[in-house]
């Protein structure tokens, strides 16, 4: 049985995805040109997967 979850916080999300894919006419193309420019433009906010990577293997400090 599926069960219709409804979360206020992803149904928000869902809708400003709607809406910027349909800034692009939903051409997936165009999108992905998109987000790399946000990516590009908001760099310093994004988390670098191999640095947070080696803080794992690192032992927490006291």
């Amino acid at each position: 049985m599926k069960q219709n979850l409804s979360d206020p916080v992803i149904d928000e999300i869902r809708k400003v995805r709607h809406r910027i894919s349909a800034r692009f006419e939903h051409d997936p193309a165009q999108l992905v040109i998109f987000y790399m420019a946000m990516q590009k433009q908001y760099q310093d906010r994004l988390i670098d997967p191999a640095k947070s990577a080696e803080r794992k293997d690192q032992p927490a400090a006291l």
